[in-house]
């Protein structure tokens, strides 16, 4: 995306990798000056070096590594993003992981995982920055979520448990801020091609990472409360969600 955004300072969480740094790379073309923040920080700052060169900036993009399951550590380091940057209009929560479950796996451990990064982190980051918009009267949240929330699906239940729990709290923090002038995005993306997908048998409308940033930052821009990456999941993912219960349970999808 090389068009102006409305946006000038933004921070993106879980950007090293996948659509959170094509997101990245997407808002610094079009004039951000971006905190990438994610857990490995060597990829973290060979994509800040990439972003500086691309943009002829230097500044454009700035580094913080951090793993989104240390959530006491988010307040601080929040606030010296916001002054590093300059101000604070976006955040784009990317962050979430995946992990392979077998069809008859119970894993307490990879469960938990799951939890704290798509829903835990999402909170530790998302909950500041709705406070400091929602002070300021304008701001731009983005959590990114998944079509896979929007079913309890047999292959991987703490993941589709984890999006739907993203789902709802997005929607709760967008009731309690959207009348103060803060926009709150809900990223519903069916498969993208990124190292989280690798190896995976089934993936329907697979997009790239580019393509599904350009999306979803058109649509926060026009400021869509839930924006689907491709837009083919929306009327998809209707049909899907009004299928009895006792139908969907006999359906490999």
């Amino acid at each position: 995306m090389t068009a102006p955004l409305p946006w000038r300072h933004a921070i993106v969480v879980g950007a090293s990798s996948g659509l959170g740094a094509a997101v990245a790379r997407q808002l610094a073309a079009g004039g951000c000056r971006v905190a990438l923040v994610a857990r490995r920080a060597g990829e973290l700052a060979a994509l800040a070096r990439d972003i500086g060169a691309a943009t002829g900036d230097p500044a454009r993009a700035l580094a913080f590594p951090h793993d989104v399951t240390h959530g006491d550590e988010v307040p601080a380091l929040f606030q010296r993003i916001c002054h590093e940057l300059g101000g604070l209009d976006l955040l784009v929560y990317a962050a979430g992981v995946m992990p392979r479950v077998g069809a008859d796996e119970y894993d307490l451990a990879k469960d938990r995982s799951i939890v704290e990064v798509n829903v835990v982190g999402a909170m530790a980051w998302c909950n500041p920055a709705a406070e400091r918009f929602a002070r300021a009267g304008s701001g731009t949240l983005v959590g990114i979520s998944s079509v896979a929330g929007d079913r309890g699906r047999r292959g991987n239940p703490a993941y589709t448990a984890s999006k739907a729990a993203l789902d709802t709290y997005l929607e709760a923090v967008r009731n309690r801020v959207a009348r103060l002038g803060v926009r709150v995005v809900t990223v519903k993306p069916g498969p993208v091609d990124t190292p989280m997908t690798k190896g995976m048998d089934r993936l329907p409308l697979l997009v790239s990472a580019e393509a599904a940033a350009t999306e979803l930052l058109a649509g926060a821009a026009r400021g869509r409360r839930v924006v689907y990456v491709p837009a083919k999941w929306r009327p998809i993912m209707f049909v899907i969600r009004h299928i009895p219960s006792f139908v969907f349970r006999h359906l490999d999808i």
